[in-house]
């Protein structure tokens, strides 16, 4: 049996207001939870069983996933008492692990969106004989990331922090967010405290002579942090650039999910999504955006790469551009909003409130 952990135990707190009544891997992505994609391409990677370590608004995940049968998984839910960070919260579910101390389990992070070749890195770790095998990518600016060396093999050297000086970019790699580990190291993780593998778990390993390898795969990859990146993920699976087998339905320049209803004379592009029971108005134009359930976009108004949240409702010809507007907001009619701006769950913003001059 092929095991999995998965990380949803995170606050989200660079993706607020997103994440304030939902947590991080339940915000719709393509349609769907983004937590969806992540199961599905488990499953056919060939992972049978999954626990998912969660804490932030944990009672929301087993009620919409249940059992994961629906996914051809058997899911189990752990939730910390208080938030473990990567290591702790992978050492807190190894109990529900069946499997034996030199089998692989497979680890993913909650927030990354990516074409890994799953299978790929358990073949690799077990080719090298690792002890953790971790999933790096290349990037074109390293600065804003820990980087990690490694030998002409592939055999990790050091992590390092992040580099402040161009003397200190040795690499363009950088650590992915999935990782496959022998089942007995997991069991070498402090239990019962916060732990990071980043900071702690991978370089005690490393200095203590264990075997980390890296592997290097660069295709589609995406950390969903933040609001921008987030949008930005979403239409990048509704365009087929991000492969999920979750995706509702064709990827093309639109995705509107049955109840939608979309009035003649909007044009959306751009990988845009429409949620259930949302509503676009007439000669709306709507690019690279999400529009989650029962949101309303009315007539004439325009939104570029931007979020509009559950029940949110944006005015007539308003602008919004680069932004995110909260659950159960209201923008009123004529306004116009700027990329980064971001309107809190349930406010409401007049008509007219923000304009900005032409010649800015």
């Amino acid at each position: 049996m092929t095991e999995a952990i998965l990380l949803v135990g995170g606050k989200g707190t660079r993706l607020r207001p997103l994440t304030v009544n939902t947590p991080k891997p339940m915000v719709p992505a393509a349609g769907v939870p983004f937590l969806t994609h992540q199961l599905a391409r488990a499953r056919a990677a060939g992972v049978e069983h999954m626990v998912l370590a969660t804490s932030y608004l944990a009672e929301v995940f087993e009620p919409y996933f249940g059992d994961g049968s629906a996914f051809g998984l058997h899911l189990e839910y752990v939730t910390e008492p208080e938030p473990l960070g990567t290591g702790g919260a992978i050492r807190n579910v190894a109990s529900r692990l069946h499997s034996a101390p030199e089998d692989p389990v497979l680890v993913f992070n909650g927030d990354i969106l990516t074409g890994l070749d799953i299978g790929g890195l358990l073949a690799a770790h077990g080719a090298a004989g690792a002890d953790v095998s971790l999933h790096l990518t290349r990037v074109t600016d390293p600065r804003a990331y820990g980087l990690v060396p490694t030998d002409g093999t592939g055999r990790v050297l050091a992590f390092l922090e992040k580099p402040s000086t161009p003397e200190e970019i040795v690499t363009d790699q950088i650590n992915a967010g999935a990782y496959v580990f022998r089942r007995s190291v997991i069991d070498t993780i402090p239990e019962g405290r916060p732990v990071s593998v980043e900071r702690e778990t991978f370089p005690d390993l490393l200095a203590a002579g264990a075997h980390l390898q890296g592997m290097v795969d660069s295709t589609y990859w995406l950390d969903l942090g933040t609001p921008e990146a987030f949008v930005r993920g979403s239409a990048d699976l509704v365009l087929g650039r991000a492969p999920s087998p979750a995706v509702p339905g064709r990827c093309g320049d639109r995705l509107v999910l049955p109840t939608a209803r979309v009035a003649p004379g909007a044009k959306l592009s751009g990988g845009t999504v429409v949620g259930e029971r949302a509503l676009i108005g007439a000669g709306a134009r709507l690019t690279g955006s999400a529009v989650l359930s029962d949101a309303v976009v009315e007539a004439g108004a325009v939104v570029t790469d931007s979020l509009i949240g559950e029940g949110a409702r944006v005015g007539e010809r308003t602008v919004v551009t680069g932004a995110v507007i909260g659950d159960g907001a209201t923008v009123g009619a004529d306004n116009e909003l700027l990329a980064g701006v971001r309107i809190w769950c349930n406010a409401s913003l007049p008509a007219g409130a923000v304009r900005f001059s032409s010649d800015r």
